[in-house]
């Protein structure tokens, strides 16, 4: 079943728009598979001192409260010291991939575990996706009722 997570910004469109494939958590997951990122309603106002987050946001638009971007979590471990730059000490790291950028976000609350989107959101996300990306993203019945 698809589940969504909520991501502060600019986090949330450094996954979506840039190069950002770990999201850290201080908790695990067992959830493989397709998820829809939820960028917050409130920003994270200290991403700032994280040094290349200014130049990698510059200029994007940084949506709040809504659905922008589809991917894949393949992976979760505990903090090896080797994983990639965006990940951080000490956290959990999920390891996203196939990530694509929604072309308009679909508004929605978030939570703050992995939650059930509704099937509106479903359906209009599945709209903005081409038939091979949704096919990469998620099994038929992941998208059941959003066709």
């Amino acid at each position: 079943m698809i589940r969504a997570l909520t991501v502060r910004q600019p986090w949330a469109s450094a996954i979506a728009h840039a190069d950002k494939r770990i999201e850290n958590r201080t908790w695990t997951t067992p959830h493989r598979g397709a998820v829809l990122i939820h960028s917050a309603a409130k920003p994270d106002q200290h991403a700032n001192q994280y040094a290349p987050m200014t130049a990698i946001v510059r200029g994007l638009q940084l949506d709040l409260g809504a659905v922008i971007a589809v991917a894949r979590i393949v992976d979760c471990h505990p903090d090896d010291g080797e994983c990639a730059p965006w990940a951080m000490p000490g956290h959990h790291h999920w390891q996203l991939d196939q990530v694509t950028a929604l072309p308009l976000p679909v508004p929605a609350t978030g939570a703050l575990q992995l939650w059930k989107p509704p099937e509106q959101v479903l359906e209009t996300v599945r709209l903005q996706l081409d038939d091979a990306t949704a096919a990469a993203l998620a099994t038929d019945a992941e998208w059941e009722g959003a066709r």
